[in-house]
Order: C-alpha cells, then structure tokens, then sequence
C-alpha cells in the first residue's frame, strides 16, 4: 500500500517533483487561492471540479461528477498517470483535499498523498504560501472510464441498513449524529441503523492523523468483527468521509464503500423512524 500522507517537511524537499492540489473550501476559495496559496500549486474547486452540483434530493449535495468530466477536469490540471501528486486543503487535509485524494484513487492512480498538516506547520517546514500565478500545461483527459472503488447508493443502503452483517458508519459529529443540531441540511438525525464515528476523532488538534494503530482501534470499536467488504461510510455530502477512509487506509484497513448522496440525500427522501 503506498502512503497516503505526505509531512510538510517532505513536501518541501520534493516540492519541484510534485503535482500539487490545492482543494480548499470556503465562501470564495478561487479568490481565497488566487491571493494566497503554495509555490506551484493548481486549484480543484469542489462544487465545480469535484463534484455535480444540483438538486440534492438526487446525490446529495456533492454527487460524483461522471468519470468522463473528472477525467477532462484531471487533465485541465496537467494531471498524468506517470505524475506524483499532493493534495491539500487548508484544514489539515480533512476536507475536500481527502474528497480530491479519494477521487483520484477511484481513477485508479496510486501516486497521490494528502498533505498532512494545517497551514501553521507550513511555514515552520519550509513551504511559504505566496501570490504567484501558477503555469502549467494541460494534458489529455485522464485515462479512466469507471471509478475503481466501491460505492453504494441510497437504495442499497436502504436494504443493509438493519442487517447485522453490514456496518454503516457516519463519521460526522456526534450532536449531528445525534440530531441535537443540523447547520447545513435541512432535517437533524442519522440513518436508522448507522453508527457513528466522528472523523476528526482520527486526527490531532494539528491536523495530523493519529497513528495507525490507534485509527483501527477506533474502528475496531465501532464495527467489530464486520469484514471490511461489509462497511459502508458516509457523512453530511460525500466530503467529510473521505477523510475517514484516508485514515482507515492508513491504518492499513484499507478502503470500505461510501455513500456518497449521504445524509443530504437521505434526509430528503426516507422518512425517518421515531
């Protein structure tokens, strides 16, 4: 299994050698990146590269973009299968640059890592964020035809969901989970049957994640001795997940399915059990 993070210190002695991602979010993350980002980097917007905004009734929030348009997006980037590729995101990797880093394993390319740090621990190793414009050439649509891991949809959850088999795990906060509060979809609660795991419960207050071994037994407490075909992941859109699976790969678990309409989906389409 290749790693699946890079430190800053790394990034920063290899930083000519790298493709790299800027996948940030935010209320204008072109021109948050277009004013501040790191040396060389592109940006992968998420509602307009990582995903097929619409009506969240059908995928959620962020569906999957189709592999043909992510295929050409991934080429607008210059990204070639032979290229090592680095992810980021300016919250510790726990947002849409593990959403970008999953999208790109789907495609079927191994060589990518998230970089596993907030923006404080950029400085300190050497990677000094600037206003640079980037330049790069683009290269031809991505060489990938069908996402190469699993995903289910809301039906198949549908009929799993009470099986004792099968372990669906919602890694957002336990308030959400719980249903004590919803900031962003329009019903609170959880689907009957999931459990939850939080995800930042898988990383430090630095954005790193937490050492292998104390990953699976976070995921060995929440789904015991379900095999790992059997476990399925979702969050609030698809987003969040990501991060939780980066962890269990690097864990070494390896990659469960995800859900990716989640909650967002679900809520506005299952009634939900009193």
């Amino acid at each position: 299994m290749p790693p699946v993070v890079i430190s800053p210190e790394e990034l920063a002695a290899n930083l000519e050698n790298v493709v790299l991602l800027d996948a940030r979010t935010g209320a204008n993350p072109a021109g948050a990146f277009a004013s501040s980002h790191l040396p060389g980097a592109r940006f992968a917007d998420l509602d307009h590269d990582l995903a097929d905004v619409g009506d969240p009734r059908i995928g959620g929030r962020h569906p999957l973009p189709t592999p043909a348009r992510f295929a050409g997006v991934l080429g607008a980037l210059g990204v070639k299968p032979e290229d090592e590729v680095v992810v980021y995101d300016m919250a510790g990797g726990i947002n849409a640059a593990s959403r970008l880093w999953w999208m790109l394993r789907a495609a079927g390319h191994q060589n990518v890592r998230v970089l596993d740090a907030k923006p404080e621990l950029f400085a300190p190793a050497g990677l000094i964020l600037n206003a640079d414009t980037s330049q790069h050439q683009p290269a031809p649509p991505y060489p990938f035809e069908n996402w190469q891991l699993p995903t289910v949809d809301r039906d198949f959850v549908k009929t799993v969901q009470f099986d004792p088999t099968w372990t669906i795990i919602d890694v957002r906060s336990a308030p959400r989970f719980r249903g004590e509060t919803e900031p962003i979809d329009p019903v609170a609660g959880h689907i009957p049957g999931a459990r939850n795991l939080f995800h930042l419960e898988l990383a430090g207050p630095d954005g790193k994640l937490l050492d292998p071994e104390a990953i699976a037994a976070r995921f060995n407490d929440t789904v015991g001795d379900i095999p790992l075909d059997h476990v399925i992941v979702h969050c609030g859109s698809g987003v969040t997940a990501c991060h939780a699976i980066l962890a269990f790969e690097h864990a070494g678990i390896g990659i469960p399915a995800i859900y990716t309409g989640s909650w967002s989906e679900w809520c506005r389409n299952e009634p939900l059990l009193k």
